[in-house]
């Protein structure tokens, strides 16, 4: 990713956790993990059973990958420390505010960067260490569509798409109450301006910021809301479908145009096309596998390591590794319209989840108005 997508995280400034900064020296490493316990490692992609095996046969150590939701490994990591009793080692999470406030801030986990990969990441993302960005992105159904039938968000706001947009239920996925804080914060100029641009005439309205009108706005639209990006990508891109939905999801469900799914990414959409999702991978604090966890959060930023989740369009913090030229989403050439989360209000974005839950769940409700 290029450097200049990512100066505005701010992560340096989020904590005081330290970053282990000792000579990287993968032989020393390898040899003192030959005595550890076997590696456990979780993250919210079944991919991590697939390079946690890929890891052990190329170090000639064992290693365990589970796929684990953020806030299934948070209560875990949690439960460990609070009882002594750590098991785990490796922990990446995509919930950033969550890891914030329930593992970092208590010291349950630590942010490791081996240093000879400091110069290949950004110095945004050493502290705590991001692994990678996960971009989400406004899509249509191609089959139906020429090319995007939207290039406003307003515009999903109006009674032609009243019932017709799907995403996953703000109320299940904090990712989304988490970018709706981000907009209000760092984006709502640009969201006021999307309206004037759309309707002709500034935004009047009696909320707080310009997104709370747009949330608002949206959410008594009467989205189609799922238990997940996968339902979303049913619901925008069946190849059979003869009704045109809109959705925001993972470019992970891209894959599936392969087996006849037509997702296409909305690139006219303003002011953007999505957003990216970052993922914090730490070290658990009391691991009796330190020198395996180190030579595996190395081994996650290289080519090898990083590979099975790179296809899908899930970008390295290392600026070495590319998105793949075959990843199916094409999500490389529309970085530049990607919102980049701002990691140094991610306790805002914590603080916030419940007033916007709210806000969300009366606007659909019909007990908010414009």
């Amino acid at each position: 990713m290029k450097p200049s997508l990512i100066s505005s995280l701010a992560l340096g400034s989020l904590l005081a956790t330290p970053v282990l900064a000792e000579e990287f020296d993968l032989d020393a490493l390898l040899e003192a993990a030959k005595s550890e316990p076997a590696l456990t490692v979780y993250d919210s992609t079944g991919k991590i059973k697939k390079q946690a095996a890929a890891f052990a046969e190329t170090f000639g150590l064992e290693a365990v990958g589970t796929k684990s939701k953020a806030a299934a490994t948070i209560k875990i990591v949690t439960g460990e420390a609070q009882a002594q009793n750590v098991q785990s080692d490796v922990v990446i999470v995509s919930d950033v505010p969550a890891a914030t406030a329930q593992l970092l801030k208590p010291g349950y986990v630590t942010s490791y960067l081996p240093s000879d990969m400091a110069d290949k990441i950004d110095a945004a993302y050493h502290q705590p260490l991001v692994v990678s960005n996960s971009p989400v992105v406004w899509s249509y159904n191609t089959a139906l569509n020429d090319s995007c039938p939207v290039s406003n968000i307003w515009a999903l706001t109006e009674e032609s798409w009243t019932g017709r947009i799907a995403m996953p239920d703000p109320l299940a996925k904090s990712l989304y109450t988490d970018w709706f804080n981000q907009l209000a914060m760092h984006h709502d100029g640009e969201i006021a301006a999307a309206y004037e641009a759309h309707f002709g005439t500034p935004l009047e309205t009696k909320f707080n910021s310009a997104t709370e009108a747009f949330v608002v706005a949206l959410a008594e639209n009467q989205p189609l809301l799922t238990n997940s990006d996968s339902d979303v990508a049913a619901a925008v891109g069946a190849p059979d479908s003869a009704e045109n939905f809109m959705g925001i999801m993972s470019t992970a469900k891209f894959r599936e145009n392969k087996n006849g799914m037509k997702l296409g990414i909305c690139d006219s959409m303003q002011p953007m096309v999505g957003f990216l999702s970052p993922k914090f991978m730490m070290i658990t604090e009391g691991t009796d596998s330190p020198n395996a966890a180190k030579l595996f959060v190395h081994y996650m930023l290289t080519a090898e390591g990083w590979g099975p989740q790179a296809i899908d369009g899930k970008i390295s913090t290392n600026v070495d590794l590319p998105i793949p030229a075959e990843e199916p989403s094409g999500v490389a050439a529309h970085l530049d319209q990607l919102l980049s989360y701002n990691a140094s209000t991610s306790s805002d974005d914590w603080s916030a989840r419940q007033d916007w839950q709210d806000i969300w769940a009366l606007a659909r409700a019909g007990q908010l108005s414009q």
